[in-house]
This record gives C-alpha cells, structure tokens and sequence, in this order.
C-alpha cells in the first residue's frame, strides 16, 4: 500500500513588539525544523532541526522576539529526558534553560515580559531543573486568566487573548470532540474567525488539536477556510499557512479582498543538523 504524504504542518509565533516570528515546521512526522521569520522583508532562515516533535500550541515567544519557549518530546524515556520544556534565543532550539520532563503532561509555558516566563506544570509539577538561566527568570507565583486542561489548550487558549483574540464561543459536539471559536476584528467591516477543534478521531493529517478559519464580513460574504491550519492578522494583512505554504492577502474595501499572495513554500524541507551560533 502506497504511504500517504502530508504537506509539511506550520504553526507560527509572532513577537508582539518586533518583526521577529518562528515557525514551527513538522514533516515528516518525526522531525520538526525552527525557521526565523524577519517580518520586514519576509526573509526566511531556517535554524535547527530536531528528531521528535515540538508540541507548538504549549510554546511562546517574547515581546521583543529575542527568546522562546517550547515543549519537545523524543520519546527516549530510558534516559529520563524524554520530553522537556526548554527556553532559547530565537530562533534557535539550543537551550539556555532546560527543564527535563518523564511525561507530555503540561508542558510549555508562556512569556510575561522579556526576562520572566510561567511555566506550565501543572498542579503537581514535575519538570526538573537541569540548568537555569540568567538572562530570563521564572516567575512561581503567575496563574495564567483561565485553565483549559492538562494538554495544550492552557498556554495556547490563554496565549491567543493575551495577543487579543476574543473567545466567543465553547461547545462540545460529542464526548472528546469540541470546538471553541475565537474572533479578531481586522477593520470596520471585516472579522477573522479561529475554530479550535479538541478531537480524538481528527481527520487524516491533522493532530487532536487543530484549527480552521472563516474570514467574514459584515454585509455577509465569507471566506469559509477549512484548510487554513494557523492565520494572524498584522499590517493590514492577513497571513494564513496552507498545505505547507505561507500566503498574505489585504483588504482592499468593505466588500474586497485581495488575491492571496504566495510568501514562501515550505514543503520539500531535508533535515540538516545546524550548530546554534551561541
């Protein structure tokens, strides 16, 4: 039987205070490649790669785009480093603070400020120090706004209305199947729409949890765009990753959008181990 091939998965952290961005690029399956996004002049510069998986909703980026935190996973338990939470400078995985971690539960965490960060453990927090860092400190006393659960949704669900997406809506379609609508105003006229979907049997290459979008207006024309996987709103444009590939489009008037504009293909990447220049 002929293995079916994916286009490669992208997820994107923007700094709220720069032009820096990371995006987070998995495939095959198993191997997940950190490419620095300069913003200004959508120049791209792919870092590191590494052989597991980088869970990249329990991952943040800091306001001025200088750090970022992430969770990874290898699976080699025997070494009791299977999977951890790690803080570097962008857009690097090699770590400044590391924290081993024996299982995938929480994870992550989220930046405060550009020197302090809560990291998300749980009520019983399991992660270990193996080295600290003095250019960012952790702060032990931060509870994020709201708790969504033991995974991935805690950091992403509160990372999203920090960076000024609305929650309208909760609903549970059946058990393990759920979707939670987030919606940012982009003018007058227009509205981006996230559908966050938490799903056990998700369809064929999406993971448990996955987004789609609608782009709509208030005169009712729609943009229904279920292959979107992550889309953001900045200068006047949105940018969405589709099918491995990174598009921008403007709004040209109350009932026009322009034609998207392809920014960068990333699907065909090779892994390439690469030093961290520090």
């Amino acid at each position: 039987m002929k293995e079916t091939i994916f286009p490669a998965r992208l997820h994107i952290l923007i700094a709220r205070h720069s032009n820096q961005a990371i995006i987070i690029r998995r495939g095959p399956s198993k191997q997940t490649c950190v490419i620095g996004w300069d913003r200004n002049n959508n120049v791209f510069r792919v870092s590191q790669w590494l052989k597991g998986r980088i869970y990249e909703r329990r991952c943040d980026i800091s306001p001025s785009g200088k750090y970022w935190i992430y969770f990874a996973m290898n699976g080699k338990w025997y070494s009791n480093m299977g999977a951890w939470t790690a803080i570097a400078k962008v857009p690097w995985l090699k770590v400044i603070a590391f924290f081993p971690k024996n299982d995938c539960w929480f994870g992550g965490g989220l930046f405060l400020e550009d020197d302090s960060y809560w990291l998300n453990g749980g009520y019983i927090d399991n992660h270990q120090l193996s080295f600290d860092s003095k250019e960012v400190k952790r702060n032990i006393t931060y509870r994020p706004p709201n708790y969504y659960g033991g995974e991935c949704l805690t950091v992403y669900y509160n990372r999203l209305q920090r960076d000024g997406w609305t929650l309208i809506e909760q609903s549970k379609k059946v058990y393990l199947d759920s979707e939670t609508i987030f919606e940012k105003t982009l003018s007058k006229q227009w509205i981006l729409q996230k559908i966050c979907h938490a799903q056990v049997d998700s369809p064929p290459g999406k993971g448990c949890y996955w987004d789609d979008h609608i782009v709509y207006n208030q005169t009712g024309k729609s943009l229904i765009s279920p292959d979107w996987e992550w889309a953001e709103w900045w200068n006047n444009s949105i940018y969405y990753a589709e099918k491995g590939c990174l598009y921008q489009f403007k709004i040209k008037s109350a009932n026009q959008l322009s034609e998207p504009k392809l920014l960068h293909d990333f699907n065909g990447y090779k892994f390439e181990p690469t030093q961290a220049p520090y």
